[in-house]
């Protein structure tokens, strides 16, 4: 079974050999030879030039064995398609060129020829299946409509997005205007990976856990729904929301195939939740990718365990990986998962 094989298999929930991994962030700054590339260009530049998002899409692949390669980019595409552009605060995080505080700003947003826009994108994720071919699974993604409305609206990268929680509140209409948006922008993003070639895409609802739990749906996990369902192709989608380990049996009404785990619940806690009825994925805490090859190696046997009941399975992190990740941690990860078998 190839890699490829063996990542949609669990996607369906069947049983495979072993669990397939990918790692979220698992190109990037812990990496020298992307520290290399990024010491000669910006990291927009880096998405936005296919060649080199191409290349730092298969750095990961080059040294693990990973079975799935996620494409290079950021969510932060869309908005910066719609005409708000988006770059890095010198002490960290996002910043956007301005706030939206106006449905006159929401009407400005120009959601014609989003395909043609994010061509790059296209043309990165055809370069990377021309390497990978069909043995390895390859990922898309994209940012949800309320994770991104929280940077565009915001500004920017905050502690608490209460600017978006408060224009979502006295400001309804526009806000539904807003998100309606964003969700027909990132169907045509998606459609559009889908024609590149890619096996899988995941939603990252990055900060779900903003919103209050009477306003969960109406917020944010509609408009996932009607994003999943405007698929062109039934492929499998994998939903991730930081923070809602609590709130996965309305998460599986999105349509969503793999729901996407945090570290702060355990994935037998997680499958009883979900009466196991959708694949699971995660959900080891990257800040022991800091520690050591032992105590990584013990903390993914124990979820590797936990993992034998589940129908569907895929191993990742419970969030992105951190800069300060350790080369021979990773190692220790992925050779642990790979040499693992279901008895």
């Amino acid at each position: 079974m190839n890699s490829r094989d063996r990542f949609l298999k669990a996607a369906h929930l069947e049983k495979t050999d072993r669990p397939p991994i990918w790692l979220m962030r698992q190109a990037g700054r812990y990496l020298p030879e992307y520290r290399a590339l990024k010491s000669k260009y910006d990291f927009i530049t880096l998405v936005k030039t296919p060649e080199l998002a191409t290349e730092i899409t298969l750095q990961p692949l080059q040294r693990f064995s990973l079975d799935a390669a996620i494409i290079f980019s950021d969510i932060l595409v869309i908005p910066e398609a719609l005409g708000q552009p988006y770059s890095f605060r010198d002490g960290g995080g996002i910043q956007m060129e301005y706030c939206i505080t106006s449905k006159a700003q929401i009407d400005a947003l120009d959601d014609s020829a989003i395909v043609e826009k994010l061509n790059y994108v296209s043309e990165a994720l055809k370069l990377t299946k021309q390497s990978i071919g069909n043995d390895k699974a390859l990922l898309g993604f994209c940012g949800s409509p309320w994770t991104l409305a929280c940077y565009m609206i915001d500004g920017g990268s905050s502690p608490d997005f209460s600017r978006t929680s408060q224009f979502a509140e006295r400001n309804p209409k526009e806000f539904f205007l807003l998100m309606e948006k964003l969700s027909q922008s990132i169907i045509q993003y998606l459609n559009l990976q889908v024609d590149a070639g890619v096996d899988c895409v995941q939603i990252f609802d990055s900060w779900a856990s903003v919103c209050t739990p009477e306003n969960y749906h109406s917020q944010s996990l509609q408009w996932i729904k009607a994003i999943i369902t405007g698929l062109k192709k039934p492929i499998p989608v994998i939903l991730y929301a930081k923070g809602m380990n609590h709130c996965l049996k309305d998460q599986l009404k999105t349509q969503a195939k793999i729901l996407s785990l945090d570290w702060t619940i355990s994935l037998t806690d997680a499958c009883a939740e979900t009466n196991n009825q959708c694949a699971l994925q995660g959900n080891l805490d990257p800040s022991f990718l800091t520690s050591d090859p032992q105590t990584v190696k013990e903390k993914t046997n124990a979820i590797l365990k936990m993992s034998e009941s589940l129908n569907g399975y895929i191993f990742n992190l419970g969030h992105g990986m951190l800069p300060t990740a350790k080369v021979e941690c990773v190692e220790a990860l992925i050779d642990t998962v790979t040499n693992y078998r279901y008895g």
